[in-house]
């Protein structure tokens, strides 16, 4: 392990929270990869360092967190390689295809998104992040995952207590958890999640129905056979967590990028076709998986100028690799008209994230609706993100003319 310089052994994951980006530009100053104690790895915040150790299985193998493996459990399809990668794969993928996706997308969006514009269009202001996006992601994600009968304040509670446990990323010296208390919530969340999806998988096992969850009991497997249910409840965990809220909160971050530069807004509203572009470049502007995943090499290795050996883990942080100015231009900027570059707003290689699709499409018509009924709008007050496992903005508050 190289020596740190005094300012990487002081930063806190508080600070990572509030802001990361000053901290991951300081730390692409010493290099693209770096050890920082404050959470026990090393982490890859270049550009080119993530892109090549997301696309080299072989050297790279996924693996998770160890706050995301204390939350989650055993045999997420996060720390799955090789042949495991694949099956669960093949268990997740059928279900999340563009043509799956276009056959349940429209009904499950946007009759709920129409809905909820009525209850606030008549009153000229609105937290868009609480009132329309959280709920129109929560709803969506929930449904297909097949938990239509659980409200979306529980979905969402389930929610913030993973996303709690994941973010509980301090350690002390020795490796244990500086804060084991942390994951109370989530070990709550996830006993709570069991007995009500319990008799689910029950039903779905005898009865499959056209949900992510009874896909994911029988996809991949002989006619008949049904998948071992603590593979289920351990990848609902992730899905939960990595799918549930961050739809709704890609659609915050583009609604604030475009009413922080008018002009764009309004382009987009004129021409909702540029809706996809808004939403590519606000995946790479503010990363809402900022740094969640994690790799670990299975050989020494050397990359981004240190020597790593077997068995040392990276975390990447994919929203600072966005911000690589090595690659992108004014990267702070929210820019419609930037050259088209692949970001890493979805990771990259085997284990970019499975539900891009549903989650653009979820994204692009909520926004759809909402420019359509609401085509004239302004921010109200400052917007505040928060996160560093995962981004995005508390509050969006809006007003316009009724």
């Amino acid at each position: 392990m190289t020596n740190t310089p005094t300012w990487i052994d002081d930063i806190t994951a508080a600070q990572l929270d509030d802001d990361p980006q000053p901290i991951h530009a300081k730390l692409l100053e010493e290099g693209p990869i770096t050890f920082v104690p404050e959470v026990g790895m090393y982490v890859a915040s270049g550009y080119e360092v993530l892109r090549e150790m997301s696309t080299d299985p072989d050297t790279w193998h996924g693996i998770i967190s160890p706050s995301g493996h204390r939350t989650h459990g055993e045999g997420t399809v996060l720390s799955a390689n090789g042949e495991e990668h694949v099956a669960l794969r093949a268990m997740m993928d059928p279900y999340l295809r563009p043509s799956a996706v276009d056959g349940y997308i429209e009904q499950l969006v946007r009759p709920y998104a129409q809905r909820l514009i009525a209850e606030i269009e008549d009153r000229g202001e609105a937290d868009m992040q609480a009132e329309y996006f959280v709920p129109i992601s929560v709803r969506a994600v929930g449904d297909v995952l097949g938990l239509t009968e659980v409200s979306e304040a529980k979905l969402t509670d389930w929610f913030k207590a993973l996303a709690a446990g994941a973010s509980n990323v301090a350690v002390n010296a020795d490796g244990s958890w500086a804060h084991p208390e942390g994951f109370a919530a989530a070990d709550r969340a996830k006993a709570e999640m069991r007995e009500i999806v319990h008799p689910l998988l029950a039903e779905w096992s005898e009865r499959p129905a056209h949900t992510l969850i009874s896909h994911w009991l029988h996809d991949g497997l002989p006619e008949g056979a049904t998948r071992d249910p603590e593979i289920v409840y351990s990848n609902l965990n992730v899905y939960i967590l990595g799918a549930l809220q961050e739809p709704g909160h890609l659609m915050a971050t583009t609604l604030v990028g475009l009413l922080r530069s008018p002009e764009q807004f309004d382009r987009v509203v004129d021409d909702p076709t540029l809706i996809p572009r808004a939403v590519s470049e606000s995946l790479r502007w503010v990363a809402p998986i900022f740094s969640a995943a994690a790799k670990i090499a299975t050989r020494d290795v050397r990359i981004g100028g240190l020597d790593l050996p077997e068995g040392t883990a990276v975390l990447m942080a994919y929203g600072a690799g966005n911000w690589d100015r090595k690659v992108f231009s004014a990267p702070e900027d929210f820019d419609l008209d930037r050259p088209l570059q692949p970001h890493l707003g979805f990771g990259g290689g085997p284990h970019a994230c499975a539900g891009a699709y549903l989650g653009s499409a979820i994204v692009r018509i909520a926004l759809e609706e909402l420019f359509q009924a609401i085509p004239i709008m302004e921010l109200v007050g400052d917007v505040n993100f928060h996160g560093w496992a995962f981004r995005g903005p508390e509050h969006v508050n809006v007003r316009w003319e009724v």
